[in-house]
């Protein structure tokens, strides 16, 4: 039997995190294993050992020599061009028992959250499997007990930021609500006033911008360990992308799958907020729960409930969660994609006369309650009213201090930079006269995605009405955004068969 090893060539394919490896289906390899398409292998190199899934090709790109890695695979296993590597066929998978359990009714525990966690973490688990791991938690399939497991499990998996001061503070919002992005403006509030928020966030799961797609318009998110750490260190926060940092790196695993199968789940969502904050070495957390018809939490029972796991699974990791229940009835501010939503977050920072009033005023509210949250040690507080905090968020807006804050965190992380705008736009307009009734959160992101969002980072879409607005008949309604007249005509489409979007009532006289 031939060795089994071929030399390494980089090819040049991006697979996003999926590692894969490329073979002529030809080759000594591929007959003396029995590798065939789609096949889970080993590569090994000297140094490093990854597994991935197996594409094999019959066009002389590759010689019989010869395997090529996508982007990640290559990443991920260190290599150098024209470097030996050999295979083998991937290790059976054993916690996948533990999976097939959870979808037959068995509970996880910590012992099998840790073991599963583990293998997606080494890259074990298939696109199917993850999707199987996936379906098993999602709806309400994990208890309160299995979710606090499967953080624990997620925390232990990743790196963990220990800062100087005893109070750190962090927010997050569930999603499910278009263009809500107050996160850059409430952190620039937060380290204004000399607290500590060393925030991560994620790229967008099923919306149109995550935070991180949103700050990546402005500065660089991906940061090392290290320079994150620095950041905060000197300038209070920080707005990166948690992936780049390995706080819970399965959960940028479990998340591109949870996009492609366009589902959630509320044990994973639990799971993954608290794990990251944990991680990120936050010990006070306001979370932002939006509850509309067609939002991500759509009645007041299920806010509560989502609200009690936060908490609890919080408390149980050893930090302080609170949530605030606000209103997920439409979209929050104007611009709904990466770059749209970075400039109504720099209309509000910079107190433009145009700054869309209800990002604002959402901002506000969300950076009061977290300096109120880091008042709470104190036993002297007790004069301290709500709107003392909200005044003490106002003043740090209106004086500029949160926009000069901001540019600094930017300018530390690699640089700020004006978000760009895109080349092709069209309006859509009212077919009659009336008032804004209703809209469709949903239709609206997918409106936006349509268009390109966020992997286009300048496409999406501009709100020009809002809830009770009353419109005449050819007044815009919307303008869509995209880099390409293709996506545009793709997403026009869309919105034509779909007109529901923005339900207009005829106004009674």
């Amino acid at each position: 039997m031939e060795d089994s090893f071929l030399y390494l060539t980089k090819i040049g394919i991006d697979t996003y995190q999926h590692a894969v490896v490329f073979m002529r289906k030809d080759c000594h390899v591929c007959r003396a294993e029995g590798f065939n398409a789609m096949t889970r292998v080993r590569v090994c190199t000297t140094k490093k050992s990854i597994t991935a899934t197996l594409i094999t090709v019959s066009e002389d790109f590759l010689s019989h020599q010869q395997a090529g890695l996508s982007d990640v695979a290559w990443k991920m296993l260190e290599a150098e061009e024209g470097e030996v590597v050999q295979f083998s066929h991937a290790p059976a998978v054993d916690s996948m028992s533990y999976v097939r359990g959870k979808l037959y009714g068995e509970v996880l525990t910590d012992s099998s959250a840790k073991k599963i966690v583990a293998d997606i973490k080494g890259g074990n688990y298939s696109d199917v499997q993850l999707a199987a791991f996936v379906a098993a938690c999602a709806d309400d399939r994990l208890s309160l007990a299995e979710t606090i497991s499967l953080t624990k499990a997620m925390v232990a998996s990743g790196e963990r930021f220990k800062w100087s001061n005893e109070i750190v503070m962090d927010k997050h919002c569930v999603g499910g609500l278009p263009g809500n992005r107050t996160t850059p403006i409430v952190t620039a509030i937060i380290a204004a006033n000399g607290l500590t928020m060393p925030k991560t966030s994620s790229r967008a799961i099923t919306s149109p911008a995550g935070t991180a797609d949103t700050m990546e318009t402005m500065t660089p998110v991906t940061l090392s360990f290290e320079r994150m750490h620095e950041v905060v260190e000197q300038h209070g926060a920080c707005l990166a992308w948690g992936g780049s940092v390995s706080l819970s790196p399965i959960d940028d695993i479990i998340i591109r799958i949870e996009r492609a199968l366009d589902l959630d789940s509320e044990g994973q969502l639990v799971a993954s907020v608290i794990s990251k904050k944990v991680a990120a070495g936050s010990t006070r957390v306001l979370i932002d729960i939006p509850v509309g018809p067609s939002a991500k939490v759509r009645t007041h029972v299920a806010a509560d409930k989502l609200s009690h796991h936060l908490i609890e699974t919080g408390a149980a990791l050893g930090i302080q969660v609170e949530t605030m229940i606000t209103d997920g009835n439409q979209p929050v501010g104007r611009g709904i994609g990466p770059a749209l939503e970075a400039h109504d977050v720099l209309a509000v920072l910079r107190n433009q006369k145009n700054a869309p009033q209800d990002l604002t005023e959402r901002s506000l509210q969300l950076a009061a309650r977290l300096l109120k949250m880091a008042d709470s040690h104190e036993t002297d507080d007790s004069h301290k009213t709500d709107d003392h905090y909200y005044q003490q968020a106002r003043h740090t807006l209106v004086s500029n201090l949160a926009y000069e804050k901001f540019v600094e965190i930017c300018q530390a992380q690699g640089g700020f930079y004006e978000p760009e705008e895109a080349p092709f736009s069209q309006t859509l307009f009212a077919q009659e006269a009336g008032i804004v009734s209703y809209f469709n959160n949903r239709f609206i992101a997918k409106l936006a995605s349509l268009a390109g969002a966020p992997n286009a980072q300048l496409a999406g879409l501009k709100m020009h009405v809002r809830l009770g607005d009353k419109v005449e008949q050819g007044q815009g309604l919307l303008t869509l955004y995209a880099q390409a007249q293709g996506e545009l005509d793709y997403a026009l489409d869309f919105f034509n068969h779909h007109p529901e979007a923005i339900q207009i009532d005829k106004e009674i006289l």
